[in-house]
């Protein structure tokens, strides 16, 4: 049995050594090891042997097996190490070759605008407060001093969904100002937020869309007065616009939920038909702003004798237009690929 299992391995190796390929290993394998291979066949015979011998030649047959195994693997791992060094050949990339061209995307000047809006107000201690697109009656209106009879809540102005059951009316919000009462209701003074987010009116020309994006701050506390809010104003257009010579005044006006309120204007020039902003003798609106009425104040809880503050807004797209020198506000909306690579910013500027 010595000579047979010498001349078995002996033949593994020259067999193994002539395999080019798995397949021709497998083939090998199970001559070697199969129903009727070589080493199967000498493993039959042990049972014609006295059990002294058995032991003895089944232990010396056991180990030539792990041998044929180990040979078996060596040759194998060998092989797909070549198979695979082929394969990564033949699949190379050549990085050398330039890439294929992708569209680059681009950030939108509504999207811009309100990242920079927050930031600027950030800096100054405002976090940002967000609500609900549908708004009720009294979120919307009534707690923002509204009366019944107030141009707003007539249909022309306010997109309203279909009544309900007990005879009220949602509405998609005219204003960011929702998310003020939610926030003075929900949360104790002091306050300072900013309310960014999507609004809707009735309204549609060359700067007028029917959704179009507000940005409004409130501050609650007991000690705020006007000249916090000018201060606040000024200093966020100063940075905005990029210039200090930008010069800001305060114009009384009248909204219902504040008292007293104003527009803001800033400076600018319209000398040969071109607008600029800056110092030139012509003023242009931005923003309105004001103290924040007392009984919006009571609407929602709290003391107008012991807590005050201020609120303002603005339209993101008309901030967008004066600092982008975008003349249309409808072209933001018509998804014109052109215009976004005009306008656009890209994502890392």
């Amino acid at each position: 049995m010595e000579e047979d299992l010498q001349e078995l391995e002996i033949w593994l190796r020259d067999a193994l050594a002539i395999a080019d390929s798995v397949l021709a290993v497998e083939v090998v394998r199970i001559e070697a090891l199969g129903k009727k291979g070589r080493l199967t066949t000498l493993l039959k015979t042990l049972g014609r042997l006295s059990p002294a011998e058995r032991a003895r030649q089944g232990e010396t047959l056991n180990a030539v097996k792990q041998t044929v195994l180990a040979l078996i693997e060596t040759r194998l791992a060998a092989l797909r190490e070549a198979e695979m060094e082929v394969r990564l050949a033949a699949e190379r990339v050549d990085i050398t070759l330039p890439a294929r061209p992708e569209p680059e995307g681009c950030i939108h000047p509504v999207s811009r605008t309100i990242d920079t809006v927050a930031a600027l107000f950030g800096v100054m201690g405002f976090s940002i407060a967000e609500g609900p697109d549908i708004e009720d009656d009294f979120h919307n209106f009534t707690a923002l001093n509204m009366p019944l009879d107030h141009p707003a809540r007539q249909m022309h102005d306010t997109f309203y969904l279909p009544k309900r059951a007990d005879g009220s009316q949602f509405v998609l919000r005219t204003h960011t100002s929702p998310v003020q009462i939610r926030t003075m209701r929900a949360q104790k003074p002091p306050i300072r937020i900013i309310a960014p987010g999507r609004t809707y009116r009735c309204d549609s020309d060359m700067t007028h869309t029917p959704m179009f994006h507000q940005v409004e701050g409130l501050v609650i506390d007991e000690s705020t007065h006007f000249g916090h809010l000018k201060g606040c104003i000024t200093e966020f257009i100063h940075a905005y616009f990029e210039s200090d010579t930008v010069p800001v005044r305060f114009r009384p006006s009248f909204f219902p939920f504040t008292e007293p309120s104003a527009e803001v204007d800033i400076g600018c020039s319209r000398r040969g038909g071109e607008m600029k902003l800056g110092p030139g003798g012509d003023w242009l609106e931005i923003m309105g702003c004001g103290m924040v009425h007392p009984r919006v104040l009571t609407a929602c809880g709290l003391d107008p004798e012991r807590w005050q503050g201020f609120a303002f807004g603005m339209g993101v797209e008309r901030l967008a237009m004066l600092k982008h020198g975008i003349p249309d506000l409808r072209t933001f909306y018509e998804s014109d690929v052109r215009w976004l690579r005009h306008y656009g910013f890209r994502p890392f500027e």
